[in-house]
């Protein structure tokens, strides 16, 4: 039985940091990760990394931006932590080997980003999360006496000892099929987001809602799960990225008319506005018939105005995606887009060291909500949270650590886990299939619980997701082998992607206002005497979402009416 003082659930970014934040400190440390560590979704951040960086610029600047950002239900506390720490941050990647670009005074190159009231957003072309991933990658090399990496493993749950407390995991080996029991003195859940509850997404296909689910079913809550972050500029053809450098480069959002509509929603920073806003201001021109493309269903993102060279430069990604996957030169012609789910301000409720309420369990990264993001996250925010939070929960981790024994773990759960997997394999072949459901799934939520809501759709969509679940039970796989079988784990995953859907959409019709990305075409208006709270979920007894409430956290800045 593998044992470590912290054990890490996910190699993407959070989790990559926080394992060498606890290396650093010399404990034993452990990480799973479903995939390849460089195959984690962090590879597929582009546009770079906020951080006040810049003389003219100031933390405070950043937070405020930050807190005006999620509609003001960010915690100004958490905030403040991380656009404090951020250029310290920033620094030490740019030291240990991140290339971020450079000026020709060969100062670090910093990128406008919606909501941001000044340039901050350090970059790698837009390739940005790539290249940190690769060099905390490398980083890791350096620790491999004290860092033991278990490359696709596959987590099934989390063990919650006799006290309440988190004493490990169970894991697959995905390569062989075997079942291990891992202890730990603390785990750190660091496995992303739920993308895949949406179709389409911007997500990778692993990005199943592991983590949230796994410590919802352990006792954790979570928190502002109705906040779903609609990216502006995705590729209509299939929901691929389109970063949000481009509009930073100085690309314009034009409708059928040729309008740069912006004007009308927000004239001061138009195509920079925060992301909520932009993406309601696309969906407004599509529903009122001023989309472009088949149906009508997109708008034109014209990148033409930005100089062909700094477009081949700075974007040479999204050169190549239009190129491959819609036809069409950026530098030439205007590429047509639309708003697609992109990100999940919601997660575990954590504290600033990413403790959740169940000792000896941390969350960081998009699994996590702190709440720095809110009810809308602000662009390059994301990477910075990962990093931040990352390092501290390791490092507190790591400190907590020292004081206790391990802890001695049963086999009882493994044994669980196993007969679990056994009659996912022996369901007779009828009934739906596993991709059947997602499929309806993904279109459901992303028909009822996107841009805007109401309660007549989110309530349609509930009824869906409870019927699915109870189909997914008898859903039947193919594969009855044991090497590198997918189908299992998607079983697995689906289960996860259906109870996290469940909490968003009971979040959703709970909030009866109109905040950040959670606009209810009912309720239109923001509420602070009502809903200037989070909402929290957990997992009742009987498996059914229980709502209740916690205090926004406010510093230094009072909410009020927010303009772009």
């Amino acid at each position: 039985m593998p044992e470590h003082d912290v054990l890490i659930i996910g190699a993407g970014l959070a989790g990559q940091r926080a394992a060498l934040a606890a290396a650093r400190e010399g404990v034993s440390v452990g990480i799973i990760s479903k995939v390849h560590p460089v195959r984690s979704h962090s590879v597929a951040a582009a546009g770079g990394i906020n951080a006040a960086i810049s003389v003219a610029d100031d933390w405070r600047s950043h937070a405020y931006d930050t807190v005006k950002g999620s509609d003001f239900l960010g915690d100004q506390d958490a905030i403040e932590v991380m656009c404090s720490e951020a250029p310290g941050e920033v620094m030490h990647l740019e030291h240990i080997g991140v290339t971020f670009h450079r000026n020709d005074a060969g100062e670090l190159d910093l990128r406008a980003f919606g909501g941001a009231s000044m340039n901050r957003t350090a970059y790698v072309a837009d390739i940005t999360g790539q290249a940190i991933l690769h060099v905390l990658y490398e980083q890791l090399m350096k620790h491999s006496s004290s860092v033991e990496r278990f490359e696709e493993w596959f987590v099934t749950s989390l063990i919650i000892d006799d006290d309440g407390g988190c004493a490990g995991v169970i894991a697959r080996d995905i390569r062989t099929g075997r079942m291990e029991t891992f202890a730990a003195k603390n785990v750190i859940l660091a496995s992303g987001g739920a993308g895949q509850c949406f179709k389409p997404t911007t997500n990778a296909l692993i990005c199943t809602a592991d983590g949230i689910t796994q410590a919802y079913r352990a006792g954790a809550p979570l928190m502002d799960m109705e906040m779903i972050q609609y990216h502006p500029t995705t590729l209509a053809e299939n929901g691929f990225l389109i970063t949000e450098g481009a509009r930073g480069e100085g690309a314009h959002l034009l409708n059928s008319e040729g309008e740069r509509f912006m004007s009308k929603m927000a004239p001061n920073k138009m195509e920079l506005a925060s992301r909520d806003v932009v993406s309601r201001a696309e969906q407004i021109e599509i529903n009122e018939g001023r989309g472009v493309g088949p149906d009508g269903r997109g708008i034109y993102l014209d990148i033409t105005v930005v100089p062909r060279k700094r477009t081949l430069e700075a974007l040479r990604e999204i050169v190549n995606i239009g190129k491959d996957f819609a036809g069409v030169d950026i530098t030439r012609e205007p590429i047509v887009i639309q708003p697609g789910q992109h990100y999940i301000m919601g997660g575990v409720k954590t504290d600033k060291d990413g403790r959740t309420p169940i000792a000896g369990l941390y969350a960081a990264g998009e699994v996590a909500c702190v709440s720095v993001h809110g009810g809308n996250r602000l662009g390059a925010n994301s990477l910075l949270d990962t990093l931040i939070f990352g390092r501290r929960a390791g490092e507190h981790a790591a400190a907590r650590a020292r004081s206790l024994a391990m802890p001695s773990v049963s086999e009882a759960q493994l044994r669980r886990d196993a007969e679990m997997i056994e009659q996912i394999i022996a369901r007779p072949r009828a009934g739906r299939r596993i991709s059947e459901i997602k499929e309806e799934l993904g279109t459901t939520m992303n028909q009822h619980v996107a841009v805007f809501r109401d309660e007549q759709g989110l309530t349609a969509a509930r009824e869906v997701v409870v019927r699915l679940k109870e189909e997914a039970a008898t859903a039947y796989v193919d594969d009855r082998g044991t090497v590198f079988n997918q189908d299992v784990l998607g079983a697995i995953e689906l289960g996860y992607m259906l109870d996290a859907a469940e909490t968003m959409v009971v979040a959703a019709l709970e909030r009866k206002e109109s905040r950040g990305a959670q606009f209810r075409t009912d309720f239109p208006e923001r509420n602070d005497a009502e809903w200037l709270k989070h909402i929290n979920i957990n997992c009742g007894e009987d498996g059914e979402p229980k709502v209740s409430y916690s205090p926004v956290t406010i510093t230094q800045w009072q909410p009020e009416e927010r303009k772009y």
